[in-house]
């Protein structure tokens, strides 16, 4: 297993620097002029060529990629060309509330997915399966932005009763307000998992129950809550470590849109003002922690898979 995790790590190198590649190609190739960010009425063309020359966007891309990278290489991610901050210091600031925020959506949709998904699998047919059913399609087939746009006007605009945006309240700074403000973001993140979840648990209860060995359980005159509970419910549950590993990517896309519509200081929000403002340092920045909790995720889905079913063997 050691050799496996080390194999996975080291692979993760050439992964990352593929991923940095094609993302400094493409945001190079992107429509528009960073310097002109700092354009005044008052600037000549010779000012903006003295800008763009001292931001080095005069040079040709592979050289300004090499200078990237061997500066990130060194744990130097550059100065954000729109405040000229530190870029990690700005991501420093925002990964620990985007990490909240997925870290709670996470764990909504996988405690509500695995209940309802049972109970969908467990009453096949029954009136609790269909409305689980319906839920669930209807979570995977809606758009997340307007998902957020209804749970606004509904609970912000119409009932008053969560806030809208941000993290904090004016003049608050509680746990229970950080909570308060979460509701909706993770409503929003953690509606499509839990829909893929219940569904993908409920089709494998139902491809439990009629399988040879639980209806051999059965015969030797086990209950039907120890049928379920120690034969079915167990293998129906392991392939949920897969599907949690696979949501990542979701969850991280979602991101951008979600703490944008909410205002949530997170990476995503983060991205979204750093991509209308040419900010190349900090958009190549988000793109590899993005891609880092991508590659992480998937690692630590295919270890715990290995851990929990003894019948699948880790390759070194």
């Amino acid at each position: 297993m050691s050799k496996y995790i080390l194999k996975r790590i080291l692979g993760t190198i050439p992964m990352l620097l593929i991923v940095s590649i094609i993302s400094f190609g493409i945001i190079k190739l992107a429509p528009g002029d960073p310097v002109m960010a700092y354009a005044t009425p008052q600037m000549h063309k010779e000012d903006l060529d003295n800008l763009r020359t001292e931001l080095g966007l005069d040079k040709p891309i592979y050289v300004q990629y090499g200078a990237w990278l061997s500066k990130t290489i060194k744990g130097d991610l550059g100065y954000s060309t729109v405040d000229f901050r530190p870029v990690k210091d700005k991501v420093t600031e925002r990964i620990g509330n985007t990490l909240l925020l997925m870290g709670i959506s996470i764990m909504v949709a996988l405690i509500f997915g695995i209940i309802f998904g049972l109970l969908s699998g467990y009453y096949e047919n029954k009136w609790i399966d269909k409305i689980v059913s319906v839920v669930s399609y209807i979570g995977i087939s809606i758009p997340s932005f307007w998902f957020a746009m209804m749970l606004i006007v509904v609970f912000s605009v119409k009932l008053n009763i969560l806030p809208s945006i941000g993290m904090h309240s004016i003049g608050k700074n509680s746990l229970f307000d950080v909570l308060i403000h979460t509701i909706m973001p993770a409503m929003v993140l953690s509606f499509q998992d839990f829909a893929v979840i219940s569904r993908y648990i409920r089709s494998n209860i139902i491809d439990e129950k009629y399988e040879d060995y639980v209806r051999t359980a059965r015969g030797k005159g086990l209950s039907e809550k120890v049928v379920f509970g120690k034969h079915i419910l167990k293998n129906s549950l392991l392939p949920v470590i897969t599907i949690l590993g696979m949501s990542l990517p979701g969850l991280i896309s979602g991101a951008f849109i979600t703490e944008t519509i909410f205002g949530w200081p997170g990476m995503g929000r983060l991205g979204i003002q750093a991509i209308f403002g040419f900010d190349y340092p900090v958009i190549m920045a988000i793109t590899l922690m993005s891609s880092l909790f991508l590659i992480v995720g998937n690692l630590i889905s295919d270890i715990l898979y290995g851990m929990v079913d003894p019948r699948i063997k880790v390759v070194s």
